[in-house]
């Protein structure tokens, strides 16, 4: 044994193994590595700076306030799967919110898709209607986290927002004039930035978009869309009626933003001024696209997919890293195009392709119509030389125009 060594005390040994082990400890155990793991179990996040889409509870009033963390996400272990339960990835249903349906809650939570991979976000207008629908949804919020765990939600985000209201009535014939399109669509096109920016967080996989009268889908939605492992994809809106001839429950075309776009409609758009918008569903613009609506098959195949160049926004499964490249919904013309059918176009344009399914249906909430005075107007706009370019187009058919004028009349 060599001298320096016998010369040496014990108790420096001991000193230097502990100050190596926290060396160790310190550089590659700290609190503050990088995480996605998600479980049922996970606690609440420490500051109010935290990502939105992680649930956080204020401390008590007299309690110190923590340091704000300093956390690394690494943003190539967040994944989007075929297989998103196994790999646990993170949803954040998004919807809009101006009057409030119970169906639409009770809905949300018969999704088989797991609650505590399940972030919500709202936003609501400060009007007397808004003040409603907040009072309404906070109640089933409560009431939805104080009972079992398996049904409570990850986190949820509401953001009240003073903006100015471009529409002087809600009436649904007045919302849907041709004229106020513009102004309409283009501050439903701030208010799902507000909140698509406001709530995802580095951890968000996928982003729902979901309307507040979304009433009825499958349990497994959530799983359904993402199987088919697609940037953006929509299924197809109908909604219920009452037929008063039938006395009985029907269903009928809804979202005509999911569409296929048509020679005629780009001529149309190559005409139009800088700031003019292109919209569908209205006889002054005859645009002859193919809508998924009118692919609707109920004996065929329910997986079936098509490729779309515009979609609605009445349910809409995205892929979060379409947003985080920058796909938002353009409040201002973006190819004559705006809101949802703009952010096909947005998303288009970052290499991201939208899809439809013609034959999966969620649908709207149930109106009242008296089918008697459905046929009392007919609109003729197709033209024999439209018939001649497109004559397999499923929108060159006097019988179509009348139902689209139809269908904007009775919205």
């Amino acid at each position: 044994m060599s001298r320096a060594f016998r010369r040496s005390n014990p108790i420096t040994l001991v000193l230097a193994a502990i100050l190596c082990v926290g060396f160790f400890v310190f550089f590659f155990a700290g609190a503050d590595g990088p995480s996605l793991a998600r479980t049922v179990g996970a606690d609440t996040a420490s500051s109010p700076l935290s990502p939105p889409s992680l649930p956080f509870r204020k401390a008590k009033a007299n309690a110190p306030h923590a340091a704000p963390p300093v956390v690394h996400y690494y943003m190539n272990n967040v994944t989007t799967s075929r297989t998103p339960v196994e790999n646990e990835e993170t949803v954040l249903i998004l919807t809009p919110l101006v009057r409030f349906y119970q169906q639409y809650w009770d809905n949300l939570l018969k999704l088989s898709y797991p609650h505590h991979l399940i972030s919500l976000g709202f936003i609501i207008p400060k009007t007397k209607e808004g003040n409603a629908a907040y009072a309404a949804l906070q109640a089933q919020i409560t009431k939805t986290q104080k009972g079992p765990k398996a049904k409570r939600f990850s986190s949820i985000t509401i953001l009240r927002q003073d903006t100015e209201n471009p529409m002087t009535s809600q009436n649904e014939a007045e919302r849907h004039k041709l004229e106020n399109q513009k102004k309409r669509r283009a501050a439903m096109s701030k208010a799902r930035n507000s909140l698509l920016f406001t709530t995802m967080g580095p951890t968000t996989s996928w982003v729902l978009w979901m309307d507040a009268d979304i009433v009825e889908t499958p349990p497994t939605l959530i799983q359904d869309l993402a199987n088919y492992d697609v940037p953006i994809i929509a299924p197809n809106c109908f909604q219920r009626y009452y037929d008063d001839n039938k006395k009985a429950m029907a269903i009928r075309e809804y979202d005509l933003n999911n569409w296929i776009d048509s020679p005629t409609a780009r001529e149309l758009g190559a005409k139009l001024g800088k700031d003019d918008v292109l919209l569908e569903g209205y006889k002054e613009m005859p645009t002859y696209r193919s809508l998924m609506t009118k692919m609707y098959d109920k004996s065929a195949d329910p997986g079936a997919k098509v490729k779309l160049d515009g979609v609605g926004g009445t349910t809409l499964l995205v892929k979060a890293e379409v947003h985080r490249d920058g796909a938002m919904f353009p409040p201002f013309p973006f190819y004559h195009l705006i809101e949802t059918e703009g952010f096909a176009k947005m998303a288009k344009r970052l290499n991201w392709d939208s899809f439809g399914l013609p034959n999966y249906l969620v649908r709207r909430s149930a109106i009242l119509i008296q089918s008697t005075s459905l046929t009392s107007r007919r609109y003729t706009t197709i033209t024999s030389e439209e018939r001649k370019r497109n004559p397999r187009n499923p929108c060159t058919s006097s019988i179509w125009a009348h139902e689209l004028a139809l269908y904007w009349r009775y919205r």
